[in-house]
């Protein structure tokens, strides 16, 4: 019965292991091509297996790319649920700037989320994963806003608050004139406004 035990962790050890290493290339493939320019070939060519493969452990590139998502975001997702509970105030305008920074500088999660908002309905285990990651996210919100001591309905300023940070890092989006370095700088300068807004909410709520 040991043996028997052993060799199935085993098994589901490889397994696990095959899918990281299929995440790993996908994440490489994306972060250097658009969506709609990336294959299960090129993947498969990258991870050293064949596309068969892929599809034992991913139904279709959809599915991938929605765990490569769902693994990326979420070391920061970690990173601001830890700043909101070290805080005493929320740490508004730092847990924005940490959502700006990130999905400025890791372009290929932003195009990743709106290719799911924007490509239609996808099928319902799909929907939950990535339904779950921003339940997550906004349960961060919510925690912040409760310590700022917001009034009104905190889900509701979560739902505006997150709308408003995809809108700021949509700014500038491949603007031909503006460097890298420019478009994040002019999306903290909005972001410092939104902060000095509800900070200013929060302090006349006091």
């Amino acid at each position: 019965m040991k043996n028997n035990k052993t060799l199935s962790e085993l098994k589901a050890s490889e397994k696990n292991a095959r899918r990281d290493i299929i995440i790993d290339a996908a994440e490489k493939e994306f972060a250097t091509k658009s969506f709609n320019r990336v294959n299960m070939r090129d993947i498969a060519r990258r991870a050293g297996i064949s596309p068969a493969l892929i599809y034992r452990h991913f139904p279709d590139q959809r599915s991938l790319f929605a765990e490569t998502y769902v693994r990326g975001i979420s070391g920061i997702l970690d990173r601001i649920r830890k700043r909101i509970d070290d805080s005493r105030d929320g740490a508004f305008g730092e847990v924005i700037d940490d959502f700006i920074v990130f999905f400025t500088r890791n372009d290929h999660y932003y195009r990743t989320m709106m290719n799911f908002f924007l490509e239609g309905p996808v099928e319902r285990g799909l929907f939950d994963k990535l339904n779950s990651m921003e339940r997550k996210l906004l349960g961060h919100f919510d925690a912040m806003f409760t310590k700022m001591k917001i009034e009104g309905d905190i889900r509701f300023h979560s739902h505006t608050l997150f709308a408003a940070l995809i809108g700021i890092v949509t700014t500038f989006r491949s603007h031909p004139d503006k460097s890298d370095r420019e478009i994040l700088k002019h999306r903290r300068r909005i972001a410092a406004n939104l902060t000095k807004v509800y900070t200013s909410y929060s302090s006349h709520n006091k």
